[in-house]
Parts: C-alpha cells; sequence; structure tokens
C-alpha cells in the first residue's frame, strides 16, 4: 500500500555529485531537478552498480526501443520493435559477462555505446539533440538498421530524480519525454519514416547502486493533444517510503512535478485488462490505460533473475498541471509495466 502522503521535496538548481568519496550518496544530491546537473560518480559496490539507458520511439505506425545496460555482472543489449497495424514484433537480446563491450558514462546526454559482433549501438550525444543508430544483421533473421535524431527543443525540461533507499543504496533517474524526432527504421524490406511533428521519444536513464530485489510499476505517455505536447511519468512501489518519487506531467516542454504516489490497480493474472492510475491523494492523475499488446521479458541467470510485463496501449482520462489546468485525454499512446527482479 503506497504511503498517503505528500513528500517535502528539494528541488535543485546546481549541478552535484551524486556519491561522496567514500561511494556513499551525497545527501546533498537528494532531490530533483529540471535537468540533469548530476554527476552519477559511482564508485566500488563491486556487483552492484546499474546502469542504463533505455529508448523508446513510436509514431502512427510503430514503436522501437533500445537499451544499453550494465548491471556489473552482466552487460545486456536489447532491441524490439512492433508494427501496429500487423502487429509484427520482433526482440533481440546479448549478454555479455561483466559488461563488456559498453560504455557507460556518468552524465546524461554524454555518449553511450555498445560494440558485439552481433549487434552495434550508438547513442550520440549533443547539445541539443542525440542520434540514435542501431545496426543488427541477423534481427530474427532481417537486417534491422536505425538513424533517428532525438530533437531537444530550447528550454524543453526534464524529469531528473535522485531516490534514497539508505546511504548505500540509492538510484538516479532521468526520464524525458515529449521529445520529437526524425530519422528512418529498416526492418528486413520495410522503411518506416519518422517525422518531428508526429514522433515521440523518451529516455530512462539510470545510475545507481540497488537493493537485491526490487518491485515496481512505471507508466509514461507522450502525444499531441489539441497541437500541444503533452506527456507524463508515472512510477510505483520502488520509491514508496524514501520521500521522493519519479512522477511528472509535462505539457509543452514544462514539468508539474508530482510529490505523491502514483496507485496502479490493475489484473497481474490478465496483464490486458483496463488498468487504473491515480494519484494517491489528490485528483491531479485519474487515467485508464488500455493495453493492446503485451511484451513480457524473463531472465534467470541464477544471480539475475526478472520478469517483465510491459503493455502497449492508450490512455484515457485527465492530469493538473502545478497551475491548476485539468487537461482532458481522449487517447494517447505509451506504456504501462510490472517488474519484478533480483539482481
Amino acid at each position: 500500500m503506497a504511503n498517503i502522503e505528500l513528500y517535502k521535496e528539494k528541488e535543485i538548481l546546481e549541478p552535484v555529485n551524486l556519491c561522496d568519496n567514500n561511494g556513499k550518496i551525497d545527501d546533498e544530491s537528494i532531490g530533483w531537478s529540471r535537468n540533469p546537473v548530476f554527476n552519477c560518480n559511482l564508485a566500488g559496490k563491486w556487483l552492484r552498480k546499474k546502469k542504463w539507458n533505455y529508448w523508446c520511439i513510436s509514431n502512427d505506425e510503430c514503436l522501437f526501443s533500445v537499451t544499453i545496460s550494465n548491471i556489473d555482472y552482466v552487460g545486456m543489449a536489447f532491441v524490439y520493435f512492433l508494427d501496429f497495424k500487423t502487429q509484427k514484433f520482433v526482440e533481440k537480446t546479448i549478454i555479455t559477462p561483466f559488461g563488456r563491450g559498453y560504455s557507460m558514462p556518468k552524465r546524461v546526454q554524454e555518449t553511450v555505446t555498445f560494440k558485439n559482433p552481433k549487434i552495434q549501438l550508438y547513442f550520440i550525444g549533443g547539445e541539443n539533440c542525440t542520434q540514435i543508430v542501431a545496426k543488427c544483421n541477423d534481427f530474427m533473421g532481417e537486417l534491422m538498421e536505425t538513424n533517428f535524431k532525438v530533437i531537444y527543443p530550447e528550454g524543453h525540461e526534464t524529469l531528473n530524480v535522485v531516490i534514497p533507499f539508505s546511504k548505500n543504496a540509492f538510484q538516479f533517474t532521468s526520464k524525458h519525454e515529449c521529445l520529437p524526432v526524425e530519422g528512418m527504421l529498416k526492418v528486413g524490406e520495410k522503411v518506416y519514416s519518422f517525422n518531428p511533428e508526429n514522433t515521440f521519444a523518451c529516455l530512462d536513464f539510470g545510475r545507481g547502486i540497488w537493493p537485491y530485489k526490487v518491485n515496481w510499476n512505471w507508466a509514461n505517455a507522450s502525444g499531441k493533444i489539441k497541437n500541444r505536447r503533452i506527456g507524463f511519468n508515472l512510477g510505483a512501489k520502488w520509491t514508496d517510503g524514501t520521500g521522493m518519487t519519479e512522477n511528472c506531467i509535462i505539457v509543452d516542454g514544462k514539468i508539474s512535478k508530482l510529490s505523491e504516489d502514483i496507485i496502479f490497480e490493475y489484473d497481474s493474472k490478465d496483464f490486458m485488462k483496463p488498468w487504473s492510475i491515480k494519484t494517491s491523494i489528490t485528483n491531479r492523475i485519474n487515467l485508464k490505460f488500455v493495453p493492446f499488446h503485451e511484451r513480457t521479458a524473463k531472465s534467470n541467470l541464477i544471480l539475475l533473475k526478472s520478469e517483465v510485463h510491459q503493455m502497449i496501449g492508450h490512455f484515457s482520462g485527465s492530469i493538473e498541471t502545478d497551475a491548476g489546468e485539468c487537461i482532458t485525454i481522449d487517447s494517447i499512446l505509451g506504456s504501462s509495466e510490472e517488474h519484478l527482479g533480483q539482481w
């Protein structure tokens, strides 16, 4: 059960280190920011460090996602693709021991790479954009190539939060929504084109020291409503009791931070049934989520065990900004998930 209280979350305005000289959380870093001002200087804690960059790009035709991650004892890269019309779904996962082949920097907008004979992935950081280049010659028997340019409009805000589990366990998360994208994706003989007017990117950047057992819900969406760019990032369970949340609304590039827990209600025996997602105290989030595709990912590698049910679907309902504006959502594309793991 979520804690029914509003949190007093500190907004951080200046650059700050995540860790002190001993690799423990720096108390000055506990808070949130509208910009990625955090330096994730993780040190020590062998086999406990978790690092990942997850990108998801969608338009009216399809969804494409690519992740580079390193959890110390293994590195994992995975790419998946869903064609909405045909329901064609393809996923490719590469695992290497001890993060071999991965480059995972300390800051959000620095370049991330994974090089392997089976797949090549590049997230090339720039001042106002990130270029995503991927190539796989055996994407379930087909060639897969991408070249995307994710655009950061001037003044666009992002959600950056430090979650303190304890002095020795903590997570920095940076969530970016509503980012326009241009570029192309080729899967086999099919080529998909992406236009900034109707394409949206989401970034989930994580760096931290986690407890062994994890459990979370995560929902996010980006889209256009009456020519305005609307999105949100909502999480639950993993932040309970820490005094911080990863919850926000974003409207035309401006963040409204939600300092209360989110209640996810769904049928864990049938994830395809509609979900209810609401704020725990106020009515600032009141959403219904109707999935149309279920992605299930399971791992069982002795030390690493996880099960993810990531649902792709549409949200409807209402959200309320800091200014008190209530925005009605008829249908916006996004995803909602349950993750259980030991890592």
